[in-house]
């Protein structure tokens, strides 16, 4: 059986093992620029035995911003982006960065400027209007993942992954109830996979060998008119038979309309609340409101069974996500033929687990899975139990 801790490669891509540190967001780019305290956080996790650290999240446009506090990449950010880049690289780890446009997920009230998506809808978010994407559009944001890519390069990052997940621009095209445009863009499956198609050859081009390229796709979006399993691994067989990705990471959910559909356990409502404006505090007390942070139960692994399909009708390389966080769901991952195992929540509240798991010293993670850690990502994203227990072995404030 594959070893987890044992290096692996990825692309042109030589990692000391086969863990990923998931994208989430950390909540760290206040002027929209690397700060010490980014620095920080993926060094916790470099030090602490992770083969890869995603950076998350990059937009490669001001209106693809979930919210102004996020780095658009561009010369005005690469030096701080090759600072974090040799800062990683110094621990040993290599460093990956989430490239994407957040379509409908963005705020465009909070960023200056509209979102767009692939149809016109209303922003729960801003309260405005979405407006949607036009032939003009696309090009431009197409040209601005290959100019995103080319950036990242140039800053010394080792992987990009592409974001086509979560009702984020790529994701609300390839989504039927989002996507209900009657041009070449909209109907059948082919053509609403075109945007992420085009966007992955245009990276593919630009960047050539010179670093991994990657995607975050999904195995279901968990809401009426998300894309289903059936759908998502049709995406991404197209998405293989392209031959521009070196692997997909499998992922859920939707930021828009369902986003505890990909972190499962407990919803942590009042907590989200307290950090939203009075009008939307407001809108969650609502029936409508509390339905939108639904509650499922964890398990270990929980992406596992749709996951399979995946791996039984794909030969390129698999990124497993969701609910890891014991040594022998890693393990079974690897019998199961994945790749590489990717981590999130377990990370965040010990950023040294992937050592300590790979020295026998722990079997498991000791996060409880309560996701008090969503909120903070609008003020230095961290484990809330941590902080309030005063430990200083997971991220804090």
């Amino acid at each position: 059986m594959t070893d987890v801790f044992a290096p692996a490669t990825l692309g042109p891509v030589r990692l000391r093992n086969r863990t990923v540190k998931a994208a989430t967001f950390e909540g760290r780019t206040p002027e929209g620029q690397v700060t010490d305290g980014l620095v920080d956080y993926h060094l916790a996790v470099a030090r602490g035995g992770v083969g890869l650290t995603t950076v998350a999240y990059l937009s490669v446009a001001p209106e693809g911003r979930t919210h102004r506090e996020q780095v658009v990449v561009g010369e005005h950010s690469l030096a701080g982006l090759a600072r974090l880049a040799e800062a990683v690289h110094a621990e040993g780890a290599a460093i990956a960065g989430q490239v994407g446009h957040a379509g409908p997920v963005a705020n465009g009230r909070s960023n200056g400027v509209k979102a767009i998506s692939a149809s016109r809808m209303p922003s729960p978010l801003s309260m405005q209007m979405i407006r949607a994407a036009t032939e003009a559009d696309l090009t431009r944001v197409t040209r601005l993942y290959v100019a995103a890519a080319r950036t990242l390069v140039r800053a010394g990052f080792d992987v990009l992954e592409l974001h086509m997940a979560h009702s984020y621009l790529v994701s609300s095209f390839l989504a039927p109830g989002l996507n209900r445009r009657r041009d070449d863009w909209g109907g059948s499956l082919e053509n609403r996979a075109r945007l992420g198609r085009q966007v992955a050859r245009a990276v593919r081009d630009e960047v050539g060998d010179e670093v991994a390229v990657t995607a975050k796709v999904s195995v279901s979006d968990g809401f009426k008119g998300g894309v289903t399993t059936d759908e998502g691994l049709a995406y991404a067989r197209l998405l293989e038979s392209d031959g521009c990705l070196d692997a997909l990471q499998l992922s859920g959910g939707s930021s828009l309309m369902n986003p505890m559909y990909l972190f499962r356990g407990e919803a942590p409502v009042a907590d989200f609340a307290a950090t939203m404006p009075w009008v939307i505090r407001m809108g969650m007390r609502t029936p409508v409101g509390r339905s939108f942070l639904k509650s499922y139960p964890f398990e270990e692994g929980y992406f596992r069974e749709k996951a399979l399909r995946f791996r039984s009708e794909l030969s390129m390389p698999l990124m497993l996500l969701g609910g890891i966080n014991r040594r022998e769901t890693m393990e079974q991952a690897m019998a199961d033929g994945f790749d590489f195992v990717a981590m999130g929540r377990a990370l965040l509240r010990e950023p040294d687990l992937v050592n300590r798991l790979a020295a026998g010293e722990a079997d498991a993670g000791v996060c409880i899975h309560c996701n008090r850690c969503m909120p903070t990502i609008y003020s230095g994203t961290r484990c809330v139990v941590v902080e309030e227990a005063g430990d200083t072995s997971g991220f804090t404030g």
